[in-house]
């Protein structure tokens, strides 16, 4: 019979972590509010469950409780495996070692999102519904019922930690993608308090940092990266949204935006094997189609390569011949085990919830897959290189990295950053300025800053 504990002062906690001290534990964290990200947010309590054992809730801020100092969450790096339903939110509270998401783990076997949105107990519907407009309402909220919640949660959690195996394409996308993801939203996003909407004001920290929320468990891979009612992979360029977006450092630093140039056509080259000559792409694939407007060689091509090549161009342009035997090699792939399997980190995209499968669709998720593997590895490579300085990576958007530049890292540093999402691949064009909307080209003129 499983029992529960409630821990709520230091002597209960002193025994409990001589007790679980080195267990493999399923851990859930309840924010004080539900509506706000965890980077602008505090704990209410923790519930615990060791693995075939006892579970505990540790309540740090409940209106029920005596309540535990916050400074004990050091204290918990004492467990073996820590299992959580996401890893993010564990790596912007605890400094753990060995976390799996199981969220990622139940996604990558099935390719759908595990289910946990109607989980819910009658006193949460009543709470969140009555008092929407309160702060905190998980602080209110009975213990008992944050208890009957996650057993819910946990239970399904135990469901798939004992379905699914861990394979060397969850532990990289466990280790790296996550990871890397959580980086940049724990670096947040300035905003200029005086120009934020009334109904964001409330997702801004003290100190006017605003931050992104990434989800990978997209049908692409490719992640999507909205919170608080913003679409942070989507700001409009023209109706002044962007503008509240600048730099923490004032007249001492500039955001700073690098952006691949004709990323998924030379993605494309490097997976097939193609080498294009140094210059424009579209002007090099123009002169084949006998087009000399930049613009209109641009569109031919992507109409070719997702919208399908005919033979004769597979024929005639060696570029898309290439193309067009790996999209038949991956196709076949697909029909042969209804899954294929990406270019860099070897992950599946299984068929069991994709629907209208076609060869150029597959090849579309493939290629979007592939650019946010290859993404991921440029992002490890800048969280190394940032380590130790000031300047930060804010935002990721697909074929694009927007940094909060500070001064005091020097002029070289545009370089550095430069030199590593390029790779000696891909080339990237620099934009910068004071905030988001007003960002100028200075590729050429980049070493000046």
């Amino acid at each position: 019979m499983v029992m529960y504990k409630i821990v709520e002062t230091q002597a209960q906690f002193k025994e409990f972590i001589s007790k679980c001290n080195g267990s493999d534990v399923i851990l859930h964290p309840i924010m004080s509010d539900h509506n706000l990200h965890s980077l602008n947010n505090d704990i209410c309590g923790i519930y615990i469950k060791i693995i075939e054992g006892d579970s505990y809730f540790l309540s740090f801020n409940h209106s029920e409780s005596l309540n535990l100092s916050i400074g004990l969450l050091k204290d918990l790096k004492c467990f073996g495996k820590v299992y959580c339903l996401d890893k993010k939110t564990i790596n912007h509270i605890f400094d753990f070692d060995n976390v799996y998401d199981v969220s990622l783990l139940h996604y990558l076997n099935t390719n759908k999102v595990l289910d946990i949105e109607k989980i819910t107990t009658n006193s949460h519907t009543f709470f969140y519904q009555r008092y929407y407009r309160f702060k905190n309402i998980n602080r209110i909220i009975p213990i008992v019922k944050h208890i009957e919640l996650c057993d819910k949660i946990v239970e399904l959690m135990e469901t798939t930690i004992k379905t699914y195996q861990i394979n060397d394409v969850y532990d990289t996308y466990n280790k790296v993608v996550i990871p890397n993801l959580s980086y940049i939203e724990n670096n947040g996003i300035y905003v200029e308090p005086t120009k934020v909407d009334l109904n964001h004001k409330k997702h801004v920290n003290d100190n006017n940092l605003l931050f992104s929320e990434y989800n990978i468990f997209t049908s692409t891979g490719r992640p999507s990266n909205r919170f608080g009612g913003i679409n942070f992979a989507a700001l409009n360029k023209d109706d002044g949204s962007r503008e509240p977006f600048q730099s923490r450092y004032g007249k001492n630093g500039m955001l700073v935006e690098y952006d691949f140039d004709s990323y998924h056509v030379r993605l494309i080259a490097d997976i097939i094997g193609y080498k294009f000559p140094n210059g424009s792409v579209h002007k090099y694939l123009g002169d084949q189609y006998g087009i000399d407007d930049y613009n209109e060689s641009k569109g031919m091509t992507f109409k070719l390569l997702y919208g399908g090549i005919p033979k004769e161009v597979s024929d005639n342009i060696p570029f898309f011949g290439k193309v067009s035997e790996y999209i038949k090699i991956k196709w076949r792939e697909y029909k042969r085990s209804f899954s294929v399997k990406s270019d860099i980190y070897n992950r599946e995209i299984k068929g069991q919830n994709l629907f209208n499968m076609n060869s150029n669709k597959l090849f579309n998720y493939l290629i979007q897959l592939d650019e946010t593997e290859n993404n991921m590895n440029v992002i490890t490579g800048i969280k190394d290189y940032l380590k130790d300085k000031h300047t930060k990576l804010v935002l990721y958007n697909y074929d694009s990295f927007l940094f909060d530049y500070c001064q005091k890292d020097g002029k070289n540093i545009l370089n550095e950053i430069k030199n590593i999402i390029e790779n000696n691949k891909f080339p990237t064009k620099v934009k910068a300025g004071k905030n988001y909307d007003s960002l100028v080209d200075v590729t050429e003129k980049i070493s000046e800053f």
